[in-house]
């Protein structure tokens, strides 16, 4: 039986199960300009790093989405990534348990060749909860070149908490690129779902032109 993940938990605590297949189409934009290290970790003992072999796509896959979804990934790589197969797995990281099977992933890549975003960043729910994300986006955005950008969705409520920890702010901006910005619509459920003080925490930025810009330079959604 598959371990349900803690977003869904929360929105169900909430009462808003019912919701959360709509929401979870929402779109969200966070933007970084630059970390903050007391939010680093390491990894636990037994976990380790490495990169996603080649003949590893499916389990990146099933990692990053669950069975349903994975079409959908699918379609995403064949559009965004598979004409630069070396790049991605030269960027795609793994967190392996100790027996080397990949139980998280996420890595950082250059949308539309302009800008850095944070990509495909989940956690397996049974592994969730024990500071494997956190030590995966520690090892990510101590080496990065910032801004970094991301998009998210607001039923990615532990992963927000995160982002937010390490510096992200929500964007305010309406639109970014060809798509809108639900953050009106999304605040109310993340009130609902988050902590108190997790929502309090919540930064809020407008991005610059720059983001805006990329991601009018094609009609393909690249992050």
């Amino acid at each position: 039986m598959v371990s349900p993940c803690r977003d869904w938990q929360a929105f169900s605590q909430a009462g808003l199960a019912e919701d959360y297949k709509t929401v979870g189409n929402y779109n969200l934009f966070m933007a970084c300009e630059a970390p903050v290290p007391s939010a680093f970790r390491t990894l636990p003992k037994g976990y380790s790093f490495r990169l996603c072999r080649r003949d590893e796509l499916e389990v990146w896959k099933r990692i990053v989405a669950e069975e349903q979804y994975v079409p959908n990934i699918t379609n995403y790589y064949n559009r965004v990534y598979a004409n630069q197969a070396e790049e991605f797995f030269r960027r795609c990281l793994f967190v392996c348990n100790g027996a080397d099977k990949p139980v998280a992933s996420c890595f950082i890549w250059r949308s539309y060749d302009k800008i850095n975003t944070l990509a495909w960043f989940r956690v397996l729910p049974e592994y969730e909860g024990h500071g494997l994300g956190r030590a995966l986006l520690t090892r990510l955005l101590q080496g990065a070149e910032y801004p970094v950008y991301l998009h998210t969705q607001p039923t990615s409520v532990c992963a927000i908490k995160l982002y937010t920890d390490f510096g992200f702010g929500l964007v305010t901006n309406p639109v970014i690129g060809y798509r809108k910005n639900d953050l009106p619509e999304s605040l109310p459920y993340l009130r609902r779902v988050m902590h108190p003080a997790d929502f309090e925490r919540l930064r809020f930025v407008q991005a610059d032109e720059q983001l805006h810009q990329a991601a009018l330079s094609s009609q393909t959604d690249a992050f």
